[in-house]
């Protein structure tokens, strides 16, 4: 599951639990055990691609102030 943060990147939640908090070195997430899919790391990486550009995108754009 992939959610915004209020500063607008996305963050991986667990698919089983909705818990932020994973066990990097196990792909599980701490609060039920829960593996971390491929399909979900997959997704995750794409969503923080896509943000990326957006911030690049946005710091090219000259400031109208």
């Amino acid at each position: 599951m992939i959610f915004t943060n209020p500063a607008g990147a996305p963050e991986l939640a667990c698919d089983e639990c909705g818990c932020r908090w994973f066990d990097r070195l196990h792909d599980a997430c701490y609060e039920c055990g829960a593996p971390v899919s491929a399909a979900a790391l997959s997704e995750y990486q794409r969503a923080l691609e896509e943000f990326g550009k957006s911030c690049s995108n946005d710091r090219s754009r000259p400031s109208t102030e």
